[in-house]
């Protein structure tokens, strides 16, 4: 497996369509609210599996906290620890950037697997797009020199 920091067109299509097929097709979200207008103000990491690209997450400055959004894995290739790794990278970026919490909002079904990456319940259960919801945090620990 290899992760990269999405850099150019090519590289951001296949973000596009990794989270077209697991948001829009697959859990139903309407194409024009999957994608929006954060889309270039956002850091994308892009997982590659034998060179095909299968996974992706973004990260998004908000209230000085690191957001995690758009955390996906094609249906194939779930269950080998590549979200793990999709969230290590986020995070290790947004401590570059300074950042001292991250925050998301994670699907209720994936709710322990954020648990067990460090990450609080801080709301109620909520709707977005159809699918409940919980607010997370966690706290990032500084860079050291």
């Amino acid at each position: 497996m290899s992760y990269i920091l999405v850099t150019n067109e090519e590289q951001l299509e296949a973000v596009y369509r990794i989270r077209r097929e697991v948001f829009v097709e697959e859990q139903g979200v309407p194409a024009e609210n999957e994608f929006d207008e954060y889309e270039t103000v956002c850091d994308h990491i892009l997982v590659y599996h034998e060179e095909q690209p299968i996974g992706t997450g973004r990260l998004r400055i908000a209230d000085g906290a690191a957001k995690m959004e758009r955390i996906c894995i094609l249906a194939s290739y779930r269950k080998f620890g590549l979200g793990k790794e999709i969230m290590a990278s986020l995070e290790s970026l947004a401590q570059t950037k300074g950042l001292r919490k991250a925050k998301l909002h994670a699907q209720t079904h994936a709710q322990s697997f954020y648990e067990k990456l460090g990450y609080r319940v801080k709301s109620d259960v909520f709707m977005e797009e159809g699918i409940p919801h919980v607010s997370m945090e966690k706290e990032l620990a500084p860079l050291q020199d």
